[in-house]
């Protein structure tokens, strides 16, 4: 057997239904678009959500709530986890980062007053809630606040 033999098996391949070929193909003069309107046009553009007429998805389900364009994510750190970084002195979002505590780079850090601290630290956030800022001040530490920029 040579290249040249090789052929596809009986019924692998099938000749394309000609379109537009007069009334003996099964799809002669509207090839099958069906009479005027937008489907039966040339190029009529490939339009997302399009469902032949049939009222789209999008606008058959009811709109539902509100996206705030201003809201801020911040990552959110506890006080028991700061408690539980070893020989750090400076918490910045940095070390929060290296340490595992924060996932994303781009988010700001806040830190929430769940937990305990049992020793003096420094730490640099972009916020603070008023319970965080007592303990962390009461445990002789400093709390300060950075920018988002």
């Amino acid at each position: 057997m040579k290249l040249h033999d090789l052929k596809p098996q009986a019924g692998a391949k099938k000749k394309a239904k000609r379109v537009g070929r007069g009334p003996g193909s099964g799809l002669g003069k509207t090839a099958g678009k069906g009479h005027k309107g937008l489907l039966a046009r040339s190029g009529r553009p490939n339009m997302q959500g399009f469902e032949g007429g049939q009222m789209p998805l999008a606008r058959r389900l009811p709109k539902r709530g509100f996206h705030n364009p201003f809201h801020i994510d911040y990552a959110i750190v506890n006080l028991k986890s700061l408690s539980l970084l070893d020989e750090v002195h400076e918490v910045t979002p940095q070390v929060l980062r290296e340490k595992g505590l924060v996932k994303k780079r781009s988010q700001p850090v806040k830190i929430l007053g769940s937990g305990d601290l049992e020793r003096p630290l420094v730490v640099q956030a972009h916020k603070f809630s008023k319970s965080a800022l007592q303990k962390i001040q009461q445990a002789g530490g400093q709390a300060k606040v950075i920018s988002r920029a």
